[in-house]
């Protein structure tokens, strides 16, 4: 049977039954992927028309994509069919390992808010933008973003301690310097797209202040040229942070613009008063041709995306990673 790729408007033959991943490796068409497990979301694309069995779909976020989007690694192939792939240049390929990695210090960012270094025993490739999950014991299981880049030898994450919170709870008392961790990963498709030419809008709700480090980070040490519109989400003054390292990445790179919005209590100094999205409905015009990479709760992570739609992002261009509280 004929499978039709997009944009590449190139046809491939596949048997009935075949993996897409497998099929389109075969064929050596450029596809990103990592756990091959269904995990890391890595191997997402879109079913245009026809049919397929799609067994990715209960494993993944329900922020990650519109509708018509299927994992190429556990999809099958059951009839002709159109299917929508990442633009070439957006391929990534960093194969998911498990690694042992040291705790090397804790440190408060907020009065909620820690901050995790982890010295890893082996490198690990992952491209900014990207998360892992920690083990720090059998019981203690949870994914968070890195914050800054594969080449600086170590892992940084952000925590935010929730009340009761198993996971987040025993960061806070238990884990000390020297404690190891289990990390696997990198796991995720909300990453710097480094070849993008165009503008960039960047939206972090608390912690998710993490992975749009990692892109900062990344964008600069690419050399991209990008302009770029950061916006930092906080309930109120004293959950805000990082603003240090936005000012020097600012230094880095003067294209980079920052705004802060706060929920209430807003300092008018350095602060805006009201939502991230009623903000970046002010401030910005037609957004054709940008890339949205958002991060933070769900809720804000959607209300950004339907703003970012409206506003011309096209859906393959919305790189989201909505944050969860389950079992923290």
């Amino acid at each position: 049977m004929e499978v039709l790729i997009q944009p590449l408007n190139r046809i491939i033959r596949v048997e009935p039954g075949a993996n897409l991943l497998e099929a389109l490796q075969a064929e050596r068409v450029p596809m990103s992927y990592s756990c091959m497990a269904g995990r890391c979301g890595t191997c997402r694309c879109r079913l245009i028309d026809g049919e397929v069995l799609d067994g990715g779909r209960e494993q993944q976020r329900p922020l990650d994509g519109e509708e018509g989007y299927v994992l190429a690694c556990r999809t099958t192939i059951t009839g002709p069919c159109t299917i929508e792939i990442p633009e070439p240049d957006d391929v990534v390929v960093h194969p998911a390992r498990i690694v042992k990695a040291t705790v090397t210090a804790i440190e408060d960012l907020t009065h909620d808010i820690k901050r995790l270094l982890l010295k890893p025993a082996k490198p690990v490739a992952f491209s900014p933008g990207q998360y892992v999950q920690l083990q720090f014991t059998p019981d203690h299981v949870r994914p968070y973003s890195m914050a800054a880049l594969c080449t600086d030898g170590q892992f940084e994450f952000h925590v935010r301690l929730v009340a009761g919170g198993r996971v987040t709870g025993h960061i806070a008392s238990e884990l000390k310097a020297g404690d190891p961790v289990r990390v696997s990963g990198p796991l995720g498709s909300a990453y710097l797209r480094p070849k993008h030419a165009g503008p960039m809008l960047c939206v972090a709700g608390g912690t998710g202040l993490a992975p749009i480090l990692s892109i900062l980070r990344g964008a600069i040490a690419e050399g991209m040229p990008n302009p770029i519109h950061v916006y930092v989400a906080a309930r109120s003054p004293r959950d805000v942070y990082g603003l240090d390292w936005l000012q020097q990445l600012h230094a880095e790179h003067p294209a980079l613009a920052v705004h802060v919005v706060v929920a209430s209590g807003a300092d008018p100094r350095t602060q805006r008063s009201g939502l991230v999205t009623e903000a970046i409905e002010q401030d910005l015009g037609d957004l054709v041709g940008w890339r949205a990479y958002l991060c933070g709760s769900p809720p804000m992570v959607e209300a950004a995306r339907l703003v970012a739609r409206r506003k011309g992002v096209a859906a393959s261009h919305v790189h989201a990673d909505a944050f969860y509280t389950q079992g923290t």
